[in-house]
């Protein structure tokens, strides 16, 4: 009984050594798929989610495997943070052993943030923005009738078509048909890896945080 005890003891430690060793393999073949799909000149952290890792691998199906970018530059706009997850990947063992081209995943989300140097650097001439996470609001100075005129506005974000609108809700100092040369659009949404498009902005303290998501997205070799 006892000889059985520490066999099973034995085999259960080989059993998780083989599976750690299997999933650091298979997850740094996703991460140079990742890369070859998001056009990276580095390799991204590739983490596969839930365990025991061999039994998803022998299924050919991994519900969550998540990936860090670091900071990239799309469309000449930074993008720091930039990670996300593919949800349902479908990565038959054989097709990652073959380097077969055809992985997929039901659903792929982006996140990352776009800096306040970065926001303001989009503004208009004579804009300044600012805020605290919070809210957003713009400073300068219009030209009104030929006089320079200081402004002091709200500011809300939304997603656009073509990037995120950073758009004047509430102006002070100049008439409110003024407001909309303050708004402005930052180009930003069509370069992002994996087709992806983006669903939600919101402000927080470092800047503006996106989500953008893409489906049946191919993750090739």
């Amino acid at each position: 009984m006892r000889k059985l005890i520490v066999f099973l003891i034995v085999l259960v430690g080989l059993l998780v050594v083989v599976d750690r060793v299997a999933v650091a393999g298979v997850e740094r073949d996703l991460a140079n798929r990742i890369a070859a799909s998001a056009d990276l000149d580095g390799t991204p952290t590739v983490t596969i989610e839930g365990i025991p890792f061999l039994t998803q691998a022998l299924s050919g199906h991994y519900p969550e495997v998540r990936f860090d970018l670091g900071t990239l530059t799309y469309g000449g706009v930074p993008v720091r943070d930039l990670r996300g997850a593919a949800y349902d990947v479908t990565a038959p063992l054989a097709d990652i052993l073959q380097n077969r081209p055809d992985i997929r995943a039901r659903r792929v989300s982006v996140s990352g943030t776009l800096t306040r140097e970065t926001i303001d650097g989009f503004a208009p001439d004579g804009v300044k923005i600012g805020g605290n996470g919070q809210r957003m609001t713009a400073s300068g100075e219009l030209t009104v009738a030929g006089n320079k005129v200081r402004f002091n506005a709200e500011m809300r974000v939304e997603v656009a078509d073509g990037g995120i609108r950073v758009q004047a809700e509430r102006i002070e100092g100049v008439p409110s048909e003024f407001a909309r040369l303050v708004s402005y659009t930052i180009p930003f949404g069509g370069d992002l890896p994996f087709d992806v498009r983006i669903t939600r902005v919101q402000n927080v303290p470092q800047g503006l945080r996106f989500t953008a998501e893409a489906s049946d997205v191919p993750i090739r070799g």
